[in-house]
């Protein structure tokens, strides 16, 4: 024997339906706002005013930033235009995920070979590597690098 559907029935059933939405979307809410590493300057006007300066003084040092890394040891060099490598007056980076600050390290690199070098034991998955780097001349060289470790995919052909 069936029972006859209500009006009763079908706002039961649509109430639990938006319900559980409404639910589920406050919680990736909550684990979104709990997760986010938070802003890169504290004023982006402030940040602004001297930008383009920064800008121009950073491409006329002509420095690019290579990543490396084999499992145990992170490798940065520093390169200028002529591709040749570029000794900074200094230099630090800091590693991180890019969905959460808890694995962020600022580890210190030793400089050797035209490359700067730091034992490092990562997780699999996508890091973020910021480096910043100081010139002779006081120029500061800020790049940001995406550097994925881990597993080789085999694709078939």
């Amino acid at each position: 024997m069936v029972k006859e559907l209500t009006g009763r029935h079908v706002l039961m059933i649509a109430l639990a339906a938006f319900g559980t939405i409404i639910a589920v979307n406050v919680v990736m809410a909550v684990y979104a706002v709990r997760t986010f590493p938070g802003l890169e300057v504290k004023s982006s006007y402030v940040a602004s005013q001297t930008f383009d300066q920064e800008r121009a003084a950073q491409e006329a040092l002509g420095w690019t930033v290579l990543p490396d890394y084999d499992g145990e040891v992170l490798t940065l060099t520093l390169r200028g235009r002529n591709g040749l490598p570029v000794r900074a007056e200094s230099l630090t980076a800091t590693i991180g995920r890019t969905t959460h600050m808890r694995d962020d390290i600022t580890p210190q690199f030793a400089y050797e070979n035209g490359a700067y070098y730091v034992p490092l034991d990562l997780a699999p998955g996508q890091w973020n590597i910021h480096v910043t780097a100081v010139a002779s001349d006081g120029t500061i060289f800020r790049q940001r690098l995406d550097h994925y470790h881990g597993a080789m995919v085999q694709q078939n052909d």
